[in-house]
């Protein structure tokens, strides 16, 4: 049996409204499109992170001819039964789909700077497959989707090749079909190139307090809230700050913010280096030191 999602990639604007996009350019996007779903396909399936697209296991990635109009392709990710932990069921078929849809939803918007609320979408999914001691497809953590967003990162940069390369579109919009559920992901443009093409790291360490929602003890990462930016930002403890002291500080203020997210105990502060996108948001953090905001830990 196999369960298969539908995601659709369509240029618009300049040479696209009449079904033409540069070849070079087509090409470096549809890699980039292929690249993105086989990785995140693969983690939903397996639970592990894979490099190149080949290594793909479980499911394999279709592509129909581009639609006439504004240059659309669209894509079935076709996952078989072996690797979608034998399916049987239309239920569990819907779950491993809405999943599949849901994790590319994050990483996409993820990449371009638009933060998704992991516990509200994949995470409450998990919760109720586990609830219901339904084992589909293994669970995955923020920290597992927050490396996947890096190792696409150059993918989805790839998708915006007609936009800045040639100009041969002025946009494109990703969007999913599963059963007749039509759902936009995402929209690309100038200026969410301009946020992926380059990342710059301040020259001087500035100071920033807030929460830490989630980190990973072996790589060293982390998201933490930051009031002034109002929502949560990766981080990474430079090798420097890496002590048994610093990392209780960092545990800490996490499990304070999973019991109280208003409560001051949960405050830590930051010294790190901002790493900027072109148009100045902050994209994340090299963390060197860590204090705590007020008080002790208790």
């Amino acid at each position: 049996m196999a369960v298969n999602v539908k995601f659709a990639l369509s240029f618009s604007g300049n040479d696209a409204e009449e079904n033409q996009l540069d070849f070079y350019d087509a090409a470096d996007a549809l890699t980039g499109f292929q690249r993105s779903l086989a990785l995140t396909t693969h983690l939903v399936l397996n639970g592990e992170i894979i490099i190149q697209a080949p290594y793909l296991r479980g499911a394999r990635i279709l592509i129909k001819s581009p639609e006439p109009g504004s240059w659309k392709v669209v894509t079935t990710v076709a996952m078989i039964a072996a690797g979608a932990h034998q399916l049987a069921t239309a239920p569990r078929d819907t779950v491993l789909g809405n999943l599949v849809v849901s994790a590319y939803d994050y990483v996409i918007n993820e990449s371009l700077g638009f933060h998704v609320d992991f516990d509200s979408t994949l995470g409450q999914q998990y919760e109720d497959l586990q609830r219901q001691r339904r084992p589909i497809a293994p669970k995955l953590t923020e920290s597992q989707l927050d490396s996947l967003v890096e190792k696409t990162e150059n993918s989805v940069k790839d998708m915006h090749r007609p936009i800045h390369g040639s100009r041969t579109a002025s946009r494109a919009d990703i969007s999913s079909i599963y059963r007749r559920d039509v759902q936009a992901i995402a929209s690309l443009d100038a200026e969410t190139y301009d946020y992926v093409r380059l990342t710059t790291q301040v020259e001087h360490p500035l100071e920033f307090i807030g929460r830490v929602s989630s980190y990973n003890i072996n790589t060293f990462r982390g998201r933490i809230y930051v009031q002034e930016e109002r929502r949560p930002i990766p981080f990474e403890l430079a090798e420097t700050c890496r002590d048994f002291l610093t990392i209780q500080m960092i545990t800490h203020s996490l499990q304070n913010n999973a019991r109280d997210r208003l409560a001051v105990e949960g405050e830590i502060r930051l010294t790190a280096f901002r790493f900027e996108s072109s148009t100045g948001r902050l994209k994340r953090l090299l963390v060197t030191r860590v204090t705590l905001a007020g008080g002790v830990m208790n």
